[in-house]
């Protein structure tokens, strides 16, 4: 695998592995938000320069979940982090209002336009499809299901098998371990850095999809391959020899 032209270092190389087996994270990297983003959006009296700081904070208390060994599912965190970002900005929202304006739109989410050619590409090159999620089994079959994408599938993991969240390391390896792959030989593809960082830190390969308003950690390590969607993705990897 190399690195996107924009990388200045060349990839270091890795001997093929005996199962191709590629882990996509769902939202955002597959399934379009905007749809979420309006719903969330409107929840907070249509404040939209408040979406990143919700997004940062749902993040933010997953890993103070699994940090403090504490596990509640990502929607449960979801809905309270965006209960802190209105109360703090002095939006009235309950509970229930803060929850269906996340998880009604969720698992009815588009796939972006390059998925589904995409993914049909790298299936007919004989990869392996899996899905790694922070959200529950239930949701991402539903998302899956809606957005036409199921049956590109092999499997779909969880983190609520191990109630570790993305990025800790512990959920990389337990998913390698649950496709028979060592980390070296497996391929995370995310359009978040923290996702790429928390991949490339257990040991696997990463790729990067440079959808728009997402951007690398500069302080991780570099990701081994760049793309602007699935679609550049397929075509790379279907000229690895």
């Amino acid at each position: 695998m190399g690195f996107h032209a924009s990388c200045a270092t060349p990839p270091k190389r890795h001997t093929a592995p005996t199962r191709k087996v590629i882990f996509f994270d769902v939202n955002e990297t597959l399934l379009d938000l905007e749809s979420m983003r309006q719903s969330v959006g409107g929840a907070l009296g249509g404040r939209q320069d408040l979406l990143p700081l919700w997004f940062s904070t749902m993040l933010h208390y997953s890993l103070v979940e699994t940090v403090t060994e504490n596990y509640h599912d990502f929607g449960a965190v979801g809905t309270a982090a965006l209960m802190m970002v209105a109360r703090n900005n002095g939006i009235e929202l309950t509970q229930e209002q803060a929850k269906t304006a996340i998880v009604t739109p969720l698992l009815e989410l588009p796939a972006h336009p390059d998925v589904l050619e995409g993914l049909k590409a790298l299936k007919a090159q004989g990869y392996t499809l899996v899905t790694l999620t922070n959200s529950s089994y239930a949701g991402v079959q539903t998302q899956l299901q809606n957005a036409g994408l199921t049956e590109l599938f092999t499997r779909n993991l969880s983190i609520e098998d191990i109630k570790v969240y993305k990025p800790g390391l512990r959920a990389y390896r337990w998913a390698a371990e649950q496709m028979g792959v060592e980390p070296e030989d497996a391929i995370l593809v995310a359009a978040h850095g923290w996702d790429v960082a928390g991949a490339k830190s257990a040991g696997f390969q990463a790729v990067f999809v440079a959808r728009p308003g997402q951007a690398l950690y500069p302080l991780a390590a570099k990701p081994d391959l760049v793309v602007k969607d699935i679609q550049e993705l397929a075509g790379v990897l279907g000229k690895r020899p």
